[in-house]
């Protein structure tokens, strides 16, 4: 086993074990990403590679001197391109960011690098983050990890691919409608969606509206997503609606008695769902595993509207991505350089009213309610992670899922809008693959603010299922 085989937990053991050098490790993703990135272009605007090893070997130094940063030190990382990183180009997967040089760090960035983490570039992004298919007009395309010719899924694409390719130890993303998730679920890895106000998000101009999209953690092993998220997470006074619970119970052991607790199984909303052929197959045989573990699970629904969930979702989405987007689009010149979805999204928002805008968030007010009910009864919820497997790359969304028409381009991942609508914790874990051999993923729910129980339950299920060590990538077997 190489030193890219290994979790994010077995390599901050052998760095502080000096087992093995930073130097080493860098040594060893720069080469796993020069094999690998070329054919999926997860990985973009990447550093110098002498400045990083130099970076490598004073972490070293530090070492040698008895000092460590944190659980991230010597680690090579990667920044979602959302995400500001000082020094080190953030373009959004937009032209018109595409010199743009953050005189500071995101918030979660700045304390991956304090925890000794080693910022070697970005991971590819959808422009501004819309949509779940992971491409741009300057960097290209991102290849699934499982088949290049697929959609990464997004997003977090570029994260999830350069994660499952052992190009990354561990990796941060975002999530807005399922940025961590689906990516996960598409490539055989975890994401971890947090509870609202868990990992601090910013620093931005405004700190109270912006209540859908989070950073969070993904990893190859869900005790890494939790070390990841113990780093990520707790309060921040630049952005007051963050929580003051304290991170460090991440960073515990995740082992627990599942026998007895009760699961409700979402499905497809009673068919409200289009869903490609075997995803609610794929997913409903993962059900056993949950039952082995000693988990009661049963169907059940919400006692509510799919359809006024998904008006409600349109709302929110069109009044804060005109928010954000709006100046560019009054700009004709900038106007020209927005896809034609981010166009969508804001004239969406320039038809809106004040009392549209309040009755959204009514309806997200009443989901979160219905939920709350189903959490009377159940100690988690269970849904599919994605309506679809992996599709053709050269397709920027899905038109047609099981004979149905898709009217938005993001309507095919309807799925993930619930956990985001609620504010509640939803970790994709990895379940399994179709005939053709590409993945798929659960979401597991929690209640409010019990991140750490969706965590275990997720820890469980991994123990149970190895999928993520069963079915690596094959490009990985044949160079070992």
């Amino acid at each position: 086993m190489s030193i890219v085989d290994w979790d994010a937990t077995e390599l901050s053991r052998a760095i502080h074990a000096r087992d093995v050098s930073c130097e080493e490790v860098m040594q060893a993703y720069l080469a796993q990403i020069q094999r690998f990135n070329p054919g999926v272009n997860a990985l973009v605007s990447l550093r110098d590679t002498d400045d990083v090893l130099a970076e490598a070997r004073e972490c070293d130094r530090e070492l040698d001197q008895g000092q460590s940063r944190g659980w991230m030190h010597g680690m090579p990382q990667a920044i979602k391109d959302l995400a500001a990183t000082k020094g080190l180009r953030t373009t959004l997967g937009s032209p018109l960011f595409a010199e743009h040089v953050p005189s500071e760090d995101a918030i979660s960035v700045a304390r991956v690098r304090a925890n000794g983490a080693i910022i070697i570039g970005k991971t590819n992004v959808p422009e501004f983050g819309l949509g779940s298919q992971t491409y741009n007009t300057l960097f290209g395309t991102t290849g699934n990890a499982y088949d290049p010719s697929r959609v990464a899924g997004g997003s977090s694409g570029g994260a999830a691919v350069a994660l499952a390719l052992r190009m990354l130890p561990v990796a941060d993303g975002s999530d807005m409608m399922g940025s961590l998730r689906n990516p996960a679920a598409f490539n055989n890895v975890f994401g971890l969606r947090p509870s609202q106000g868990r990992v601090p998000h910013g620093p931005m101009p405004e700190l109270f509206v912006q209540q859908l999209g989070t950073e969070g953690p993904m990893g190859r092993s869900v005790t890494d997503v939790a070390r990841l998220l113990s780093i990520q997470a707790g309060y921040d006074p630049r952005v007051p609606l963050s929580s003051r619970d304290d991170p460090a119970v991440f960073g515990q052991p995740l082992q627990r008695d599942f026998k007895g607790a009760r699961l409700g199984w979402l499905g497809d909303y009673n068919g409200y769902l289009p869903m490609d052929d075997g995803v609610l197959s794929l997913c409903e045989s993962a059900l056993g595993d949950f039952t082995a573990l000693g988990c009661d699970v049963e169907s059940c629904q919400p006692d509510f509207s799919m359809a006024r969930l998904w008006r409600s979702w349109l709302v929110h989405r069109h009044w804060l991505v005109h928010g954000n987007l709006g100046a560019a689009y009054a700009n004709p010149q900038k106007r020209a350089l927005l896809k034609p979805e981010a166009q969508w999204e804001v004239e969406g928002g320039l038809g809106l009213s004040a009392q549209q805008v309040y009755q959204a968030s009514v309806d997200r007010s009443e989901w979160y309610r219905a939920l709350a009910k189903l959490f009377e009864r159940y100690d988690f919820l269970l849904l599919p992670t994605a309506q679809v497997f992996p599709f053709d790359a050269q397709q920027p969304w899905l038109r047609l899922v099981s004979g149905r028409e898709m009217d938005t381009y993001h309507r095919w991942m309807e799925v993930v809008i619930g956990p985001t609508l609620a504010g509640l914790p939803s970790m994709s874990v990895p379940v399994g693959f179709n005939p053709q051999g590409l993945p798929m993923g659960v979401q597991i729910i929690g209640p409010a603010q019990a991140d750490r129980a969706v965590l275990q339950l997720a820890y469980a299920h991994e123990q149970l299922t190895q999928w993520v060590q069963r079915r690596p990538p094959a490009c990985l077997e044949s160079t070992r």
